[in-house]
């Protein structure tokens, strides 16, 4: 077995290997990972944080020993907190990093930060507090920054950055925590699914107070919340059906 860490800010994970391929995600600085099969150009891995699988461009990691990738996996919180900063190489080089970037690989890479890092987990209330930095960030299929989202990756990053792990797709999160029965009973930091047609969940956001929703959906923005799902008032419609809200803290 192989395993990598991604050395640069934002990475396209693809669902085939070649750069035309749909992004099914991105690879943040610091994300570390199993290598599951090596070819010329690409690379298929599995992401240690949520086990979601994808093509890498061999270009764009750096390949590091086994008991490396295991210190990583015991080490602590230790994120970047702002919307963009820099790490720097031996000779001086800048490398651009997002929001909510892993900093324990740091030392194993040669790099220096002297950025501001989380370090801890935050409480349920910090939640809300978290997505506001995300508002009006566009929407970007497997998106996972401010510069380009989508509303599972909202989700996983805004957790992520109070110290909580949600797995990556809408339909994974959804197996996660404890389903609530009404609206009702739903706290500002739960999560709210919404399904299709066939009955798939598609959708995903952050309940807050006084029956809103924050969600990426053209961008990440703030909608009302009723039993029947999302509503937005500029069009006068339902967006989205509700199928379930969990309560994941």
């Amino acid at each position: 077995m192989q395993y990598g860490i991604c050395n640069l800010g934002i990475v396209p994970i693809r669902l085939e290997p070649s750069d035309t391929s749909e992004m099914v995600t991105q690879s943040l600085y610091g994300d570390f990972f199993k290598v599951l099969e090596q070819r010329k150009k690409w690379s298929r891995i599995r992401f240690a944080y949520d086990k979601y699988e994808g093509w890498i461009d061999n270009k764009q990691y750096l390949e590091i020993e086994e008991d490396s990738y295991k210190l990583l996996l015991k080490a602590d919180i230790h994120l970047s907190k702002d919307l963009i900063e820099y790490v720097s190489d031996a000779e001086g080089n800048l490398y651009p990093i997002p929001l909510g970037s892993d900093l324990n690989g740091l030392q194993l890479l040669n790099h220096d930060f002297d950025g501001n890092r989380l370090v801890s987990k935050s409480l349920k209330s910090n939640i809300l507090k978290t997505s506001f930095l995300y508002l009006n960030a566009p929407y970007l299929w497997g998106g996972k920054t401010p510069f380009g989202i989508d509303c599972s990756g909202f989700t996983q990053m805004v957790y992520k950055l109070n110290g909580h792990k949600l797995l990556r797709d809408a339909s994974e999160q959804a197996t996660q925590g404890e389903a609530l029965s009404f609206i009702e009973e739903s706290e500002p930091g739960d999560l709210a699914f919404f399904d299709n047609t066939e009955g798939h969940i598609v959708h995903v956001g952050i309940i807050m107070e006084d029956n809103y929703i924050i969600h990426a959906h053209g961008k990440v923005r703030i909608d009302r919340l009723d039993h029947s799902g999302i509503y937005n008032i500029e069009k006068n419609i339902h967006t989205h059906k509700l199928r379930v809200i969990k309560k994941i803290i």
